[in-house]
């Protein structure tokens, strides 16, 4: 059994995650684009899917938030 004070922690740490994927998403996006059409895709569609982790390490916050909550 995970103790109250791990969970808050792993809670925390996936919260600072979920926004360092929202700015790492747009700093991927600026800085990966080339000068031609296909490596500025490239970029557009690597920074979408850097951002898309944001929602799941959210997800998984608030689940270690709740759990924490009940092993209080």
């Amino acid at each position: 059994m995970i103790k109250h004070s791990q969970l808050k922690q792993l809670s925390n740490v996936c919260l600072v995650l979920g926004f360092a994927s929202i700015i790492g998403s747009i700093a991927i996006w600026y800085m990966t684009g080339g000068t031609d059409d296909a490596a500025q895709a490239h970029g557009e569609r690597f920074g979408i899917f850097v951002g898309l982790w944001a929602p799941t390490f959210f997800i998984l916050s608030n689940r270690f938030d709740r759990y924490a909550g009940m092993a209080a």
